[in-house]
């Protein structure tokens, strides 16, 4: 029989009064008058406590994920990233909210992190400066310690380290950005990696982030070649993105285009695409109609 000793006298530390277990347990039936069970719901006051304290094994507890998808829903851009054999693709929808609001000549949706890295981005801006600015920092950092440009896959897995640490803390908001990374270097060459706000990255052959990425993802996945080329991955992505994007018509104003490839001279080499050369994109690959014949 299992006994306890209850201490009669503090000072003297003595043990008295030895009490049955089971005594116990019938006088809190009696008085409670009910049976001596704890249920899930007397273990956790309230749900929304349950989920502050406790740390989820994927990252980012069910209600927090699902709030930053309603934030980020609400100011998405289309972003389609390619691989191709001799380069990278990046075609992002810009985003006109006015008239009014005045043209800048910065890029919106397109980011230089290093010479042989760039990102297109899709969600809160301001959090996207934030991870870009990182990125940068970390490029700089390495390129300095060893002489030579950081591995693409060893860029993205820092940055995404850094985003991951914000879904596992409570009074932390998670980034609410997703991105498409486009880079080269000697170990891989040409590569493309996906990452969303969680923190997870992947490598890809063809990827979609933003507004309509599902569907824009399936013609992707059934109009994509192994030995696709440059240019044939620019009038894919165009192709896609006049089929997926909420605009009626498609328009220099309203895309931004980026390359990542290799000069002859061995060179990375990123280049963003001007308003007029990709008006001439659009034309030839049918997405648009010429301005005389529009007229």
């Amino acid at each position: 029989m299992v006994k306890i000793w209850l201490i009669d006298n503090k000072q003297s530390g003595e043990m008295q009064h030895p009490i049955k277990l089971r005594e116990i347990f019938l006088k809190l039936k009696r008085v409670e008058n009910k049976s001596f069970r704890v249920s899930q719901t007397n273990l956790y006051s309230t749900r929304s406590t349950y989920q502050r304290d406790i740390k989820c094994l994927e990252g980012m507890t069910a209600a927090r994920r699902s709030s930053l998808q309603k934030v980020v829903s609400t100011r998405l851009r289309t972003a389609i990233g390619i691989l191709s054999k001799d380069g990278v693709v990046l075609v992002g929808e810009k985003k006109v909210t006015s008239k009014l609001l005045q043209t800048s000549t910065s890029t919106e949706k397109m980011y230089k992190i290093d010479d042989h890295v760039a990102c297109a981005v899709a969600g809160i801006m301001s959090d996207a400066n934030i991870l870009i600015n990182t990125a940068r920092v970390q490029a700089q950092r390495y390129t300095f310690a060893y002489q030579e440009p950081m591995p693409v896959e060893q860029l993205v897995q820092s940055l995404c380290d850094t985003k991951q640490g914000y879904t596992q803390f409570g009074g932390l908001r998670p980034f609410g950005v997703s991105f498409l990374f486009a880079g080269w270097d000697k170990n891989y060459g040409f590569q493309l990696y996906m990452s969303d706000p969680s923190g997870n990255y992947g490598g890809w052959k063809a990827a979609a982030i933003g507004a309509n990425n599902q569907a824009a993802q399936s013609m992707l996945k059934q109009d994509y070649k192994d030995e696709i080329t440059r240019e044939e991955a620019v009038q894919l992505a165009l192709k896609v993105l006049s089929k997926t994007m909420d605009s009626t018509s498609l328009t220099s104003d309203k895309l931004e285009l980026a390359e990542v490839f290799v000069l002859p001279s061995g060179k990375v080499k990123y280049q963003v695409c001007s308003p007029d050369a990709l008006s001439k994109l659009l034309v030839k690959s049918g997405v648009t109609q010429p301005a005389a014949e529009a007229s």
